[in-house]
């Protein structure tokens, strides 16, 4: 990480990969990064972290499941946030778009609890330096 100005626009111009986030500033133990969005992503869950979405650009939907096994979609569009919280099993996927994410460092995208296969398209990681 450099002390310099990220500019988010050229960072995502950065890369073109759907669900590889990038990680354009690190804040304490967070990581600030920023993700293109297109199609499905996977259900699953973080035990121990909330998770923040910034939708900066298209739409972005979380698919919510309650511990019940009740499901319910959140949509999001440019400037929306949301936090899913701790523990929730949720399912982003996305006509097309880019958001900005913190998460403590380390998390996975695919969360501790995964449900199904990992599409080809998601990439389980825990962020990517912006190069």
């Amino acid at each position: 990480m450099t002390a310099k100005p990220v500019n988010l626009a050229e960072a995502l111009q950065s890369f073109t990969e759907v669900y590889s986030p990038r990680i354009v500033a690190r804040m304490n133990d967070y990581d600030v990064r920023v993700a293109h969005t297109r199609g499905e992503h996977v259900w699953h869950a973080h035990a121990d972290t909330d998770e923040f979405f910034l939708v900066l650009d298209g739409r972005f939907d979380i698919a919510l499941r309650d511990p019940d096994g009740h499901e319910h979609t959140v949509v999001l569009h440019p400037g929306d946030t949301y936090v899913v919280p701790r523990g929730t099993e949720h399912k982003p996927s996305s006509p097309g778009g880019s958001i900005l994410m913190f998460e403590p460092s380390g998390t996975l995208t695919t969360g501790d609890a995964t449900a199904g296969d990992i599409p080809a398209h998601v990439d389980s990681t825990a962020g990517h330096d912006l190069t």
